[in-house]
């Protein structure tokens, strides 16, 4: 089945949809069954990482299978895999060199630098050990681009992309949550590929929306809508993180529709923000992040957005999962939470709609403060 592909850097074309191997790793049978399905729905983009468990194994395996059974996109498959930043020189190139071992391939199209998130790995990619272990690579014909992805602060992933050192990302960038699209839009205008971090489960728990959600996207699936909408802003690839061949419907039916958005897209999208706005009041936030800085670094927007996930959209569950992450996932998710502010309204006079910042992030925290659920990271 043909599929629409996109640029990516500089490295070959990959379809609009992406295979994620963390949920597929029951057993090597389930990943083949999935990866399989992907070939069907004429994906050529598998996305894995060391931190994946078995996937790396799993996927070698099948590769290998698929390959003698003649499945096998007609550019060859093309493949992700990720080292995290902070190693050391020696250790960068035995995982490098593992990876490449266990997948059974001699260069990895793309390897991503894993998690930027602070000023030092990004120093560490840019003049540390990161950056001669990414020289000694190149050197190698180890690797044909390298990348980052990145849950840190927008002014860090500004300087990654502007830094010229990487020729892909892979960001946050969600229908529910368009912040860092034009983050997105810069790196797309420098020549990079950017591909989205898991749109329906960090998007929103979409694959399981509120009745809600539902009815303001009507009449089309929340997860179609963000999918169409990502696609239509020129994002090169969504990832999706399959764990059995079904999940990849959606990826199929959609697998040639990456045309601007219609009318009656454009017409849902458009309801569901009004509905939120309406529901939400004069306690809406616009995440124009004019309170900021907090003297306590409370990351307000953030905890303000999870706000209007939980009451404009009724996404309780997905609110609740991330605001109880806070301070348990390092720095990889924010670390304070709304139960912090000093309530010195230093932020009152910086917002533009007089929002009562400090009442609002009380209310934030009685509503999700609960026990935690465990997540997959990655």
């Amino acid at each position: 089945m043909a599929i629409a592909c996109r640029p990516f850097g500089q490295g070959p074309q990959v379809s609009v949809f992406t295979l994620g191997t963390m949920r597929a790793l029951g057993s090597v049978q389930q990943m083949y069954d999935v990866a399989q399905e992907a070939f069907f729905a004429g994906i050529n983009h598998i996305e894995t990482a060391p931190a994946y468990g078995p996937a790396e194994v799993f996927l070698g395996k099948v590769l290998q299978r698929l390959s003698n059974e003649g499945k096998v996109p007609s550019n060859g498959w093309i493949i992700t895999s990720k080292l995290l930043p902070g190693l050391s020189f020696k250790e960068g190139q035995r995982q490098l060199l593992g990876i490449l071992s266990r997948v059974g391939i001699s260069k990895i199209d793309n390897l991503a630098i894993h998690g930027i998130n602070i000023q030092s790995h990004l120093d560490w990619a840019l003049k540390g050990e990161g950056s001669d272990l990414i020289r000694w690579a190149f050197d190698e014909s180890l690797i044909g681009q390298i990348g980052f992805s990145s849950h840190g602060s927008q002014s860090l992933i500004k300087r990654a992309i502007e830094s010229d050192q990487f020729q892909f990302c892979s960001l946050h960038v969600h229908l529910l949550d368009p912040e860092k699209i034009p983050l997105a839009k810069l790196a797309l205008r420098n020549g990079m590929g950017v591909m989205a971090i898991s749109p329906a489960d960090k998007g929103g728990r979409l694959q399981d929306p509120s009745q809600t959600l539902i009815s303001d996207c009507d009449p089309i699936p929340p997860i179609q809508l963000a999918y169409r909408f990502l696609l239509a802003e020129g994002i090169s690839t969504l990832t999706l993180g399959a764990s059995q061949p079904n999940d990849l419907e959606l990826a199929k039916n959609l697998a040639n529709n990456d045309t601007p958005l219609t009318s009656v897209e454009q017409n849902s999208i458009s309801n569901l923000r009004i509905k939120a706005k309406q529901r939400l009041g004069k306690t809406f936030c616009g995440q124009c992040r004019s309170c900021l800085p907090c003297p306590k670094d409370v990351p307000i927007p953030e905890l303000l957005r999870l706000r209007n996930l939980a009451l404009g959209h009724d996404l309780m569950i997905f609110s609740k999962e991330r605001y109880n992450l806070i301070g348990k996932a390092g720095h990889w998710w924010e670390q304070i939470n709304a139960n912090e502010c000093a309530r010195c309204q230093q932020c009152l006079p910086r917002c533009p709609n007089n929002l009562s910042i400090p009442d609002l992030l009380e209310e934030t925290h009685s509503l999700l403060s609960d026990a935690p659920e465990r997540r997959l990271w990655g």
